[in-house]
């Protein structure tokens, strides 16, 4: 099997996001984003929700409240990434069970069993699809960082209301590509 190049996987990962986002902005005619805790001061939002998809950044097994990695290598930084995903899909309405797609950057890609073996905890049945590669430099010197896509069930839309409301969220015009990847 020929290996994928990088460049040609980031290009396929952004054409399906692309079209993810066409198709769920239609559904509502707007995306929110959010942030708060340590990442309200980032250039980044904690999770996109695009009409029932919740894109997540990627999460690494920082203490919540710090900048701080958790101890024990890569599988305590692997569980404390999984428990800040947790939190992160419950605070925005989703769970660990609506997740359909993960992606997992390891700063060693020799570390792929040892995090596998914490990661299929949060996941026993019905996996999501994932993704994982050997990155260099992840934020803070991190083993591990995870980025997911859920659903969210219609129940939630309170709770998007509610994040609204409280100024956490703020709704925006759906986004749409400028060029088509070649």
């Amino acid at each position: 099997m020929k290996p994928i190049k990088l460049k040609n996987f980031i290009r396929g990962t952004l054409f399906l996001l692309s079209v993810a986002v066409l198709n769920s902005s239609a559904a509502d005619g707007e995306g929110k984003f959010a942030a708060s805790g340590p990442a309200k001061n980032l250039p980044f939002s904690d999770a996109v929700r695009v009409g029932n998809l919740l894109f997540l950044s990627g999460s690494i097994g920082v203490i919540p409240g710090t900048l701080e990695l958790a101890p024990g290598g890569i599988r305590g930084e692997t569980r404390q990434t999984m428990e800040n995903i947790k939190t992160t899909l419950e605070k925005y309405g989703s769970s660990l069970g609506e997740v359909v797609k993960c992606t997992v950057f390891l700063a060693d890609i020799a570390d792929w069993s040892a995090m596998n073996e914490v990661y299929i905890e949060y996941f026993p049945v019905k996996p999501p699809a994932r993704s994982a590669l050997g990155a260099n430099g992840l934020a803070l010197g991190a083993l591990a960082e995870i980025e997911c896509i859920s659903t969210v069930s219609d129940s939630s839309k309170r709770n998007s209301c509610n994040m609204q409301a409280k100024g956490i969220v703020r709704a925006v015009k759906p986004w749409r590509p400028r060029y088509a990847l070649a």
